[in-house]
């Protein structure tokens, strides 16, 4: 008859110890992946307010936007102040703050600011007339939430999110189309 080999026991056991090992290594990798999903949007509601002048095209609006951080982790995501910045074709022209604050587990946290947006910064040499006189104004905006989800109060993940929009404006109507 021939003959079986012995089972190495040591040997089976390492393979236990090491896929065991291998997803405790993936939860952190799992949770950050889940942090990856925590979105930042931005809906901005009307209150724009708009000068202009023949001499110098210019625009100046306020904007009452609701900021919704949705964290979709098991943890509560805890961030700092952070700052909503619009900006005409690369030049800054407004800012909002958002305080620090956090979204607890598996919710939405909604923040109402208010943003002072104008065309000051912007060179006399640019578009700015042209596309003020085509009616439809577009600004783009940037906003980065640094913070960490905490995870039974042990476990620390940092990934910020962040939200990147463009804004087309409808100067004849006053109201944001997209």
């Amino acid at each position: 008859m021939a003959e079986k080999e012995p089972i190495n026991i040591a040997q089976q056991k390492s393979d236990v110890e090491s896929a065991t090992m291998h997803s405790e290594e993936l939860r952190p990798k799992k949770s950050m992946k889940c942090l990856a999903y925590v979105a930042a949007f931005a809906v901005f509601l009307t209150g724009i307010t708009l000068n202009s002048s023949t001499a110098s095209p210019s625009f100046s609006m306020r904007f009452d936007a609701a900021v919704a951080v949705k964290n979709t982790n098991f943890g509560q995501f805890k961030f700092d102040n952070s700052t909503i910045k619009l900006a005409y074709k690369g030049t800054n022209v407004g800012e909002a703050i958002i305080a620090k604050a956090q979204a607890r587990a598996r919710s939405t946290k909604r923040i109402e600011i208010l943003v002072g947006v104008s065309s000051n910064n912007v060179s006399s040499n640019s578009a700015l007339a042209s596309d003020i006189n085509s009616g439809i104004l577009t600004l783009t905006s940037h906003g980065r939430l640094d913070g960490k989800v905490h995870l039974l109060k042990m476990f620390k993940t940092k990934k910020p999110p962040e939200m990147n929009c463009t804004i087309n404006i409808n100067l004849v109507d006053k109201v944001i189309q997209d």
